[in-house]
């Protein structure tokens, strides 16, 4: 159960809205699934086969609220076009709970994405996987990487927006507005947002002993225009292999905050393939849009 955190006001304004925001969200839902995530789309086509230029499947890993679909319909595109071979897993499911995923025990989740890896590498041939993540999705796989041995099958962890160092409970409540029907989940068991409060067991244990695990190289992405994970700064990494990018540096012009630096930010999707393929790294300015 999640701490009682919230003012009795802004949970009764909550349960308020909750019936129309559930009608909204039962007109989108169905048409977010229709859309195939299949070899038609390019991304989850399990024939798909690396190429010398692209060794390893990419594992895309969705945010809080989000789903294996509606988060990478700009990213997986991207990256399928400029030839990766690419994957999206839905995980942290809630019974009862349709389209919004990423609420259940990040431990539990982890879990899930070590099925899932091993799904992918099994159908490529390819022997490690990237993963890129946004929000918890760029944050929960660390567990997945320390606890549950998957630094032997990952090179490479890119977080777009994670909150490797956690949050507070009002900052995750910032996404609520672009998730019509989540609202309620709030006064419901969601153990994702317990475990991603800034000092919580769950990151304690996570980031104790170091924030990072021998052979894995990490990427972290952030803008300082953040307002769920904040300080922007808590997201960074430190250890060896680590790179931390704020997207300012390369584009003044980038107005991106937490949720559109994973939806459609295409200057953060081109820092993305250089973490992909450092070795044929290009700058990444404001021009980097139109690439």
């Amino acid at each position: 159960m999640l701490p009682s955190r919230l003012p009795a006001r802004v949970r009764r304004a909550l349960r308020a809205s909750a019936v129309l925001l559930l009608a909204v969200a039962a007109t989108l839902a169905p048409a977010s699934a229709a859309q195939a995530q299949g070899p038609s789309s390019g991304w989850n086509d399990y024939t798909c086969r690396p190429s010398s230029a692209h060794p390893r499947p990419v594992v895309l890993v969705h945010g809080t609220f989000g789903n294996s679909v509606d988060n990478w319909l700009a990213l997986a595109p991207y990256l399928v076009r400029r030839g990766y071979c690419v994957f999206s897993l839905d995980y942290g499911q809630l019974p009862g709970v349709p389209f919004f995923h990423g609420l259940g025990p990040i431990e539990k989740s982890a879990e899930q994405l070590d099925a899932y890896v091993d799904k992918v590498l099994a159908a490529t041939g390819a022997a490690e996987a990237d993963l890129v993540g946004h929000s918890q999705g760029g944050m929960m796989p660390r567990h997945y990487l320390k606890f549950l041995g998957g630094a032997d099958k990952v090179n490479a962890l890119i977080g777009l927006a994670p909150d490797n160092h956690g949050t507070t409970l009002h900052g995750l409540t910032k996404l609520l507005p672009y998730f019509p029907g989540a609202a309620n989940l709030l006064s419901e068991k969601t153990p994702a947002l317990a475990d991603q409060i800034a000092g919580s067991p769950f990151l304690t244990k996570l980031n104790a002993g170091g924030d990072t695990v021998p052979g894995v190289r990490y990427t972290v992405i952030a803008t300082k225009y953040e307002e769920v994970v904040t300080p922007y700064q808590s997201q960074y990494l430190d250890g060896p292999g680590v790179r931390n990018v704020l997207l300012q540096d390369l584009c003044p012009l980038d107005f991106s905050e937490h949720v559109a630096i994973g939806l459609f930010d295409r200057i953060a999707y081109h820092e993305v393939v250089n973490a992909l393929d450092p070795a044929h790294a290009k700058p990444t300015t404001c021009a980097s849009v139109v690439g």
